[in-house]
């Protein structure tokens, strides 16, 4: 009999942080609201490595029942809990990630006038991915799902006052609100056709079905549609507009829920559904294109971007391409892997990020840097490492995760392998571009600020710890991979699912060696053009015109979405709802009626003119008109 974990606890720990920063905070001081904040986060990655400590000793997966929540019918919903090996793996990345961002935001966030604020938003966050992460059914799955997107559009548009950030937390909370419904229609058919929404009885009553491979069926419609969900969320084609834009936000949301976690839940999502994807093999095929043409489109972006964060946006756009390609080609624990060491490197590139633009003063755009490896050694040597991990460069984690995921894709079809060894390279390349534009050469500020940023200055030590040890995790956290660990870890869960090894050991050593070939290639790319002669990417910007604009102005795919969607939809709803129904024909109802009333009460008010021998004329005539009548109906 397994013991009771009070899994529970885990999410309530950060809602009662939350409450107690959101309702008190703003009457405490900012040393009461740090400290909220973080024993409360602190104490909720505390219990979750006690949970992994008493793993091995569970019989799985550990079922937590907490109380009924909707009974109807032969359907029910309970407030319930589920642990195995990948809610495990979520669950250390969330609280233990998590944990650091809330450590390092104390010193980004300090002189914010709304410091409690933001911790309370950070808090509610954790509570409803937890919640999300740790879910017995797709019901209490849809309340996180939908509470993180909740917390997204809270801390993007963090600073409201600014159009642009009010302007982006509206834009990812309409976008999600499309891939929302694909997900709800899902529950829908599964609610319909399975009588529940309980993994274990879904799964159970879905093993037994054959794989539908004669045509798209019911689990075909069922994982397109989980798919359709995924996409909003995990920022896939052709919903991934929003992550750019959402950059708005703080720098540690950015690192948080904008590459850490929330945009991770797609993918899990998708994993925790391999029962229903393994037996639907056209919605994995969708899954797998669609990560693949992600994953390159968007680090073709990414390529010409000169704002910092920008970069960072389209290469987690990118980098979550890479696991749903993992995904739909089966490899499903290989795209958790790379979820894993996705959130140490790209969460310590955005707080390095974060950390560049606290040391220039507020600034952005990579143009106006250059040269501040000897003013932020730190934070060079730690960005450096990320990089280098992103890149694919072994030992370090990327390279462990990214090459996993390239050997699995081979063997399902060497065109999904040979795209993503194209966007390896683009990776690495546009990642030491950042890095040599940042880093390297001399200091461009001055030059382009009236007002310079003043010296440049390294972040304290409140903000340089989390960046070493996520850059220690960035070092060495791919090593769980060794051996196929980290894959025979996740075998319970996955099972069968995984692809068949059929190529030789000799082709996988082949394919390596390439992986690594293109990042390095990548890297040399980027010190030619941006450190050894920093004069050619303009010159070649230049002389491929209308192109490099194209790609500058991300394909213009915004203003086609505009074009497309938003105008009609703005036109339709001014025009023919509010001009056309609304004022033309409710509210027209409404005021002809109050019209006609007055006219006729101003008409029949006549007859009261106070005149006696008025009056006797109408009852005289009235009374004619009743004599008239009756001797009427007496002829009749």
């Amino acid at each position: 009999m397994n013991p009771n974990l009070n899994l529970w606890l885990i999410p309530l720990l950060p809602l009662a942080g939350a409450a107690m920063n959101g309702f008190l905070g703003k009457q405490s001081s900012r040393k009461a609201v740090t400290a909220v904040a973080l024993i409360f986060s602190g104490a909720a990655f505390a219990m979750a490595l006690l949970v992994a400590l008493r793993f091995s000793s569970l019989t799985l997966p550990y079922h937590e029942f907490l109380a009924h929540w909707i009974r109807s019918g032969s359907f029910s919903a309970d407030f319930a809990f589920y642990l195995d090996q990948l809610s495990l793996v979520m669950l250390l990345v969330v609280t233990g990630v998590g944990f650091l961002i809330h450590i390092y935001s104390v010193g980004y966030m300090w002189d914010d006038p709304s410091y409690y604020r933001f911790f309370s938003y950070l808090n509610l966050f954790m509570f409803f991915m937890l919640t999300l992460v740790l879910a017995d059914n797709y019901l209490l799955m849809f309340i996180g799902w939908e509470g993180v997107g909740l917390a997204s559009y809270l801390l993007i548009g963090f600073w409201f006052t600014k159009d642009s950030a009010a302007s982006a937390g509206k834009k990812a909370f309409i976008v999600n609100r499309i891939g929302d419904f694909g997900f709800l229609i899902a529950l829908f058919l599964l609610i319909k056709h399975f009588g529940s929404l309980n993994f274990a009885q879904v799964f159970g009553s879905v093993t037994p079905l054959g794989a539908e491979t004669a045509g798209a069926g019911l689990l075909t419609a069922i994982g397109i549609l989980l798919m359709v969900g995924a996409c909003g969320k995990s920022a896939q084609i052709p919903l991934y507009i929003w992550l750019p834009d959402a950059m708005e936000g703080p720098t540690p949301v950015s690192a948080l829920i904008h590459a850490a976690t929330m945009v991770t839940a797609g993918v899990y999502m998708v994993s925790r559904s391999h029962v229903i994807f393994e037996r639907a093999p056209i919605a994995l095929t969708v899954v797998a294109i669609i990560g693949t043409l992600t994953a390159f489109f968007a680090a073709t972006i990414g390529i010409a971007q000169t704002d910092i964060k920008k970069v960072l946006a389209y290469s987690t756009v990118s980098q979550l391409g890479y696991m749903f390609m993992a995904c739909g080609v089966g490899a499903f624990s290989a795209g958790i892997f790379h979820l894993m060491t996705h959130a140490f490197f790209k969460g310590l590139l955005f707080l390095g990020a974060g950390s560049v633009i606290h040391a220039v003063g507020g600034e952005q755009d990579m143009r106006r840097m250059g040269g501040l490896k000897s003013f932020i050694p730190w934070t060079f040597l730690t960005m450096g490492i990320a990089t280098l991990a992103i890149a694919g460069v072994p030992p370090l984690a990327g390279f462990w995760s990214k090459d996993e995921i390239l050997w699995k894709a081979y063997q399902v079809s060497p065109v999904y392998w040979g795209i993503g060894v194209v966007t390896a390279f683009i990776t690495s390349f546009y990642m030491f571009r950042l890095l040599y534009m940042t880093f390297f050469g001399d200091y461009r500020g001055a030059q382009v600020d009236a007002h310079g940023h003043g010296s440049p200055h390294e972040s304290p030590r409140v903000m340089l710890v989390p960046l070493m040890i996520l850059a220690a995790l960035s070092l060495l956290g791919g090593l769980v991979g060794i051996g196929n660990r980290f894959e025979n870890f996740l075998a319970p869960v996955f099972g069968s699912a995984e692809v068949a090894e059929a190529a030789s050991h000799t082709t996988e050593l082949l394919l390596m060696g390439v992986s690594v070939a293109v990042a390095l290639l990548g890297w040399w790319c980027a010190y030619l053009l941006y450190c050894k002669r920093p004069e050619l990417p303009q010159k070649i910007a230049d002389s491929l015109g209308g192109f490099y604009q194209t790609v500058v102005h991300k394909y213009y795919i915004d203003e086609l979405y505009a074009a497309v969607f938003v105008k009609p939809l703005i036109d339709g709803s001014t025009r023919i709802l509010w001009q056309g129904v609304d004022r033309n024909v409710i509210d027209a109802a409404v005021n002809d009626a109050g019209d006609g009333a007055r006219q006729v009460s101003d008409e029949v008010r006549h007859m009261q003119s106070g005149n006696i021998r008025s009056y006797a004329g109408w009852i005289a005539a009235g009374a004619a008109v009743v004599i008239a009548v009756m001797i009427w109906a007496g002829v009749r």
